[in-house]
């Protein structure tokens, strides 16, 4: 059992690294070796391939990097490598951008079923998700976060599928870097007030009692 001294310290900057940096490395890879213009399939086939392998050994580096600087890896994150090496390994070898553009609607499907099972059963299954990452919700703040995440989750999934079939793969990429980047962030703020009714408040308020800011 980790004392306060042995406990990893935790780090927001180095979990939104872990959450998006694989991701970054697979656009950055991609653009790298991708034809100018509208260049050519085989050549786009080819950028494709070579982004993926990158976007899959940067998800398993951020993986390592979350045990060896955050003490533990979340089983959100587990599955989500699962996956992106499995549909990973799909794209290389049957050549077809297709199926790493249909993993994320695999994973927030995946997570929406696991979130709506665990409300169906009275559980609030993100609370094991995240490995209690938001300290101090309760009970009845975790059930109405999974609520709200698992509706999110499908939302996406329908979003991305939408967006595979109907767009370009190079917009396709943009949008899933940035349009479903800032649509998290904005979710994730959009939660604030609840969570904040339903126990982190409180914590966070006895935290500023017990350790008060230094000038």
């Amino acid at each position: 059992m980790m004392t306060n001294e042995t406990a990893k310290p935790k780090s927001s900057w180095l979990n939104l690294v872990v959450d998006f940096g694989p991701l970054l490395v697979f656009f950055l890879a991609y653009r790298h070796f991708a034809p100018d213009g509208d260049g050519n399939p085989v050549a786009t086939v080819a950028a494709v391939i070579k982004g993926t392998v990158a976007f899959m050994i940067a998800t398993v580096a951020a993986l390592i990097v979350s045990k060896w600087r955050l003490g533990h890896v979340s089983p959100m994150l587990w599955l989500t490598t699962v996956l992106i090496l499995g549909f990973g390994a799909l794209t290389v070898i049957f050549r077809n951008a297709i199926f790493i553009q249909l993993k994320p609607t695999a994973v927030y499907l995946m997570f929406s079923a696991v979130l709506f099972v665990g409300l169906w059963r009275g559980k609030a299954m993100l609370k094991y998700l995240l490995q209690a990452a938001f300290e101090g919700l309760n009970e009845e703040g975790w059930f109405k976060l999974s609520r709200n995440w698992a509706w999110f989750f499908l939302f996406l999934a329908v979003l991305n599928t939408a967006l595979v079939y109907t767009v370009s793969f190079d917009t396709w990429l943009q949008a899933k870097l940035w349009g479903f980047t800032v649509l998290s962030f904005l979710f994730t703020f959009s939660q604030l007030p609840m969570v904040l009714k339903h126990g982190m408040g409180e914590a966070a308020k006895e935290e500023v009692i017990e350790n008060p800011p230094h000038d």
